[in-house]
């Protein structure tokens, strides 16, 4: 017999009821370290008085009135995204999904209104992850995600992450973009290599092509940056944003320059949901804290801190965490034991985690973390390693 919600999830059998900072704490009682972060969503950790005060607040107002009328709260938020960013434009939506599908429907568009509808194709990236639709399974492209739903969608070509002759090669007279994450999540926590991001803008302005930044979670203070790009000289045409924005609270949104936003007239792209009065109270309650002067620089702490304890332990079991990856509180840790096998350890010992692709272990917690929140943490999952460690032995 099938269950009501739909099996399409592996879910580990834990409830929560409620949550504090980085804790979390299930309907049985136990407590749990948040180092999952809801897939790096979470970016205020749970219970946060000020974005939980402005939620309830503007529940109690108004939470929707679509956006066939104008949204105080969404214009709010565009214009601090816009002065905190290269754009000059935002557009809001749901989700990480539907902020990419935005992007490429931008770039495409800019080429169109620009005498070159032929130049519609988009170069991504072996190992990224763009999203669950139809069209963003095509532009991840990793094959299982895609069977079974027919035909791939046509208009992404991809080529080796980290490798701008290849990118070079790609390049057609129909090439419309180029679509990256800076640092590659679900593929394993792979950053863009020094050149490459710098490289990939100079391809763009040679060939005529857009370069569109996935930022869905490198974004919003992750990497101890409002965004990821900041870390380099290389400034986007456009920049899809999601996860942390609402701080757990669905929002998605594209930021763009004039040049590729102005070709966004009414009728060319829309939403229901997108941008409502709650999603961008939530949004602006998020900014808020990140913008606070100093709280980016705690990020950036929380960081070397927790790396630095984290080197520890790789020296103590070098067999089992092979490197440190990422930037800021997006960690990975490329392991030398099964990704899964560990992620369970680490739950059975309170820790919670995230696997990646390339066998790597994900921590990405709140960006709200103390210093006592990072030290229990790598004791946890000391005590995790130790505990397959001995397992191991004890099967052999």
């Amino acid at each position: 017999m099938i269950s009501a919600l739909m099996p399409n999830y592996n879910r580990a059998d834990l409830a929560f009821e409620r949550g504090e900072g980085a804790w979390l704490y299930s309907t049985d009682g136990r407590r749990f370290l948040d180092f999952g972060g809801g897939i790096a969503s979470s970016s205020l950790g749970h219970g946060h008085p000020h974005l939980t005060q402005a939620i309830a607040e503007q529940a109690a107002k108004v939470m929707h009135v679509s956006n066939l009328y104008r949204v105080p709260q969404a214009e709010k938020l565009a214009e601090r995204l816009v002065e905190n960013s290269f754009g000059d434009s935002a557009f809001f939506c749901n989700s990480g999904a539907e902020a990419n599908e935005g992007m490429v429907k931008m770039i495409r568009k800019y080429h169109a209104e620009n005498g070159h509808p032929e130049r519609w194709r988009i170069i991504c990236f072996d190992g990224a992850f763009h999203g669950r639709t139809l069209a963003m399974i095509s532009a991840t492209g990793n094959p299982n995600y895609i069977k079974g739903f027919g035909p791939a969608v046509d208009g992404f070509d991809h080529v080796p992450f980290n490798n701008l002759n290849a990118l070079r090669a790609a390049i057609t007279g129909e090439t419309a973009g180029i679509m990256m994450e800076p640092i590659q999540g679900e593929g394993g926590i792979r950053s863009a290599n020094d050149d490459f991001l710098p490289g990939l803008r100079a391809a763009c302005d040679e060939f005529g092509l857009l370069l569109g930044l996935d930022e869905i979670q490198t974004g919003m203070g992750r990497t101890g940056k409002l965004f990821a790009y900041e870390w380099s000289d290389v400034v986007p045409d456009v920049m899809s944003l999601a996860k942390g924005l609402g701080g757990g609270f669905p929002i998605g949104a594209v930021v763009a320059t004039a040049a590729v936003a102005q070709n966004m007239k009414p009728g060319t792209h829309g939403t229901t949901f997108g941008g409502n009065p709650l999603a961008a109270a939530a949004g602006n309650a998020v900014l808020d804290v990140l913008l606070a002067p100093g709280f980016l620089d705690q990020v950036t702490a929380r960081s070397d801190l927790l790396r630095g304890e984290l080197a520890k332990l790789a020296e103590a079991f070098p067999h089992v965490i092979q490197d440190i990856r990422g930037r800021g509180l997006l960690i990975g840790l490329k392991l030398g034991v099964p990704n899964g096998a560990l992620q369970a350890a680490c739950l059975a010992r309170g820790l919670m985690v995230v696997a990646a692709g390339d066998n790597v272990l994900r921590m990405v917690p709140p960006l709200v973390i103390t210093p006592e929140d990072c030290q229990e943490a790598v004791r946890l999952l000391r005590l995790a390693v130790q505990d397959m460690t001995e397992a191991k032995v004890a099967a052999q």
